[in-house]
């Protein structure tokens, strides 16, 4: 176990001594964690509302469909987590629903999310792949900012390293030890997938589900290399396999295949897309009227 001591960069000549707790309201403590997913959420929200109408869609859409999505994220993400370390819960199965007291894992909330997505699209009739589009996007701005929870906690650090990024934390002996913070690793590269997809969509993009697609294969690539130097991994049922490591290693190949398949093979026309169809429908409407 970790003490709440500095945790140094001493490459990078920084130290730092974040305390897992941001306040109290009375005897009950908030922890910076929660804080960080809430404010991960919340700008990925104001993003899609921001962005919508280059998806063609609207805010109502975006706020009706994380009705949904975002509580079977949550659930999604805790089945996850549960199922690969049932171990921890089999003695008292009830303590599955302690979600307060740790244990989630982002693969099991993107699926959540993407069935409440599907589901959402099948109930309200809303276009599916413009959505998970403009998922992807707000599913980025979330892990990178959630990340630093992880930070605030002392954990999902990766092995002992000497490399330029090293970073210190003391365990209860008092002992620093140097572990890679793939923490840092994950949130800056999915900030940096942010910003690009963010750019590309705005003049590149060629047809409906291709940012989701792509948000697949680059998140996928990342955590693939990231999950390598984890300490903390879910394993495949008692197997040497790290389940996330698999899961992203297969969904990045998938994904790149159907880029490949959906750009060079198969190529689709912008026009195609529900927001230039839109654009299309409404100019033919006002001709029809004028």
């Amino acid at each position: 176990m970790f003490l709440a001591s500095p945790i140094t960069f001493p490459n990078l000549g920084i130290e730092v001594n974040p305390s897992p707790v941001a306040f109290s309201l009375g005897e009950k403590p908030i922890y910076w964690y929660g804080i960080l997913i809430a404010i991960g959420f919340a700008l990925a929200v104001l993003y899609g509302c921001r962005c919508a109408k280059q998806f063609g869609l609207t805010e109502d859409n975006i706020l009706d469909m994380l009705l949904l999505a975002a509580p079977l994220g949550i659930i999604g993400a805790r089945l996850y987590y549960c199922i690969f370390y049932w171990e921890l819960y089999a003695d008292n199965p009830i303590s599955v629903f302690f979600i307060w007291k740790g244990g989630l894992a982002i693969y099991g909330g993107v699926i959540g999310a993407a069935i409440g997505v599907i589901l959402h699209s099948r109930w309200k009739k809303t276009p599916l792949l413009p959505m998970m589009d403009i998922g992807s996007m707000g599913l980025l701005i979330g892990q990178s900012i959630g990340r630093w929870g992880n930070f605030m906690n002392r954990e999902a650090h990766g092995g002992v390293t000497d490399s330029l990024f090293k970073m210190g934390i003391a365990d209860s002996a008092g002992v620093v030890t140097y572990y890679h913070p793939t923490f840092l690793y994950e949130s800056v590269w999915n900030a940096v997938g942010f910003l690009a997809l963010h750019f590309y969509f705005k003049k590149r993009r060629r047809y409906d589900g291709q940012i989701f697609t792509m948000y697949v294969a680059w998140y996928g690539l990342g955590r693939a290399w990231i999950e390598g130097m984890r300490t903390d991994s879910l394993y495949l049922f008692g197997t040497g396999i790290r389940v996330s490591q698999l899961l992203a290693a297969l969904s990045f190949l998938v994904a790149v295949g159907c880029l490949v398949w959906n750009l060079k093979i198969r190529p689709h026309d912008p026009a195609n897309l529900a927001v230039n169809r839109q654009k299309a429908a409404s100019a033919e409407e006002k001709e029809k009227t004028a």
